[in-house]
């Protein structure tokens, strides 16, 4: 089964350390096969938007200068249950601190379901 996890936190900086131990992480997920791609984002003041369909009207909203909260990174895992994924995530968290991942499991062609 193959997961989407999206990693939301307030902006900080990752100690030399964290940043180690970070680096030990996803090196060892690729390396085991569950971590099949991962990336960061940048915040939407960098030039994203939100476009909206409601009504049959499409709307777009954005820049936006500031954000309590950013969407930090993603990744694609791979794994055989869900709880596989929440340790994963949870050894995450370990070493970022605060913040909050959503875990979704991906459905359709490539999704293994």
């Amino acid at each position: 089964m193959k997961y989407l996890s999206v990693y939301h936190s307030t902006p900080k900086t990752l100690s030399t350390e964290a940043m180690a131990d970070m680096q030990k992480l996803v090196e060892e997920s690729f390396k085991s096969g569950v971590m099949i791609m991962t990336g960061g984002i940048l915040p939407v003041k960098n030039g994203g938007a939100r476009v909206r369909s409601s009504g049959g009207q499409i709307t777009v909203d954005g820049p936006y200068t500031e954000a309590k909260e950013l969407t930090g990174g993603f990744a694609i895992l791979q794994a055989k249950s869900r709880e596989e994924v929440i340790e994963l995530t949870r050894s995450f968290l370990r070493i970022t601190g605060d913040g909050e991942c959503e875990i979704h499991q991906i459905e359709g062609p490539g999704g293994d379901n």
